[in-house]
């Protein structure tokens, strides 16, 4: 199984992630409150292989966040956040809570599961702008785990 010593299981991460900008996406859409999107995606998608307890911390904190992400993002990106396509926009939204408020997740990590999730839901040439801004905000916010 692919798992951390600390007994994480890496690919349930990886499927929380993806749900979690799947359900990121519709609450930007939706409007809906992000309780009622994460009872949706409980009863519509196949969570007993994603790690639910992250997929809920990613969700909650983006949603308790968005201003504070957005205003991390902004100094990177070369449109305001609301012109950003709504799949790229999840994604860095997602990520840049992790490289802010999950220091246990390291930061390569991040970027890379970032980058995987917009090339399989978003734009042709989608990840490679959020690659840009996140390896830029990388090296703001995670400064010494970057130089290591």
């Amino acid at each position: 199984m692919n798992q951390r010593p600390e007994g994480i299981d890496l690919a349930a991460r990886s499927r929380a992630r993806r749900r979690a900008l799947q359900a990121l996406y519709a609450w930007q859409l939706s409007g809906s409150h992000m309780n009622a999107v994460i009872d949706q995606f409980r009863h519509e998608q196949d969570m007993e292989v994603a790690d639910l307890e992250y997929f809920e911390d990613l969700l909650h904190g983006v949603e308790h966040n968005v201003d504070a992400l957005d205003a991390c993002l902004r100094p990177h990106i070369d449109r305001e956040v609301a012109q950003i396509d709504p799949i790229e926009r999840a994604a860095l939204r997602l990520a840049t809570y992790e490289l802010k408020f999950r220091p246990d997740v390291p930061y390569r990590v991040v970027i890379n599961e970032a980058i995987e999730v917009t090339k399989r839901f978003g734009a042709d040439h989608g990840h490679t702008y959020v690659n840009g801004v996140l390896d830029k905000l990388a090296a703001e916010l995670r400064t010494v785990e970057k130089r290591g």
